[in-house]
């Protein structure tokens, strides 16, 4: 699962952040794998005056793969930490490209909510409280943010009933 709670009890802290399959080790591979597999055809024009002419869009090629795959990391550096005590319940939302965003609320009025249907997405996962309507989990697919909702259902009741 793309999330965790922490291990202590008060305050419960929950860290959900989104499903990264590329390490930095095996982005290095697969950059290498596609420098090597790139760099075959041009072993044929090697010392020839097409390979000046083909040089540019090797590198093109490259610097678009590299440029993509490191925007792609960039943009999945979203955290969402959702913090629940006894009498606070905070949702922070970190995006590298909207900035951080805060909700708080007092737990015993929060009510979380799953909306089945497909709008906006399927299994929409809420938090309501304090006059608002958060989303949590945007980025998890419909089946963990329906595990989810169970998990933060039992950690809203054990904070409840905690002094």
């Amino acid at each position: 699962m793309p999330y965790r709670w922490s291990d202590t009890q008060d305050p419960r802290t929950l860290t959900l952040t989104p499903h990264q399959s590329m390490t930095p080790g095996g982005f290095v591979a697969f950059m290498s794998v596609t420098l090597l597999f790139i760099a075959v055809p041009l072993l044929s024009v090697l010392g020839t005056p097409i390979l000046w002419g083909l040089l540019p869009f090797f590198g093109a090629a490259l610097w678009g793969l590299w440029a993509a795959i490191n925007r792609n990391r960039r943009d999945a550096a979203l955290r969402e930490t959702l913090t629940i005590s006894h009498d606070r319940m905070e949702l922070v939302r970190e995006d590298p490209r909207k900035g951080t965003k805060r909700w708080e609320a007092n737990p015993y009025w929060v009510s979380v909510h799953l909306h089945p249907g497909d709008k906006p997405v399927e299994n929409y996962l809420t938090l309501k409280g304090a006059g608002r309507e958060v989303e949590l989990g945007a980025f998890l697919s419909p089946e963990e943010r329906a595990a989810l909702k169970d998990d933060v259902l039992n950690a809203l009741a054990a904070a409840r009933t905690a002094p």
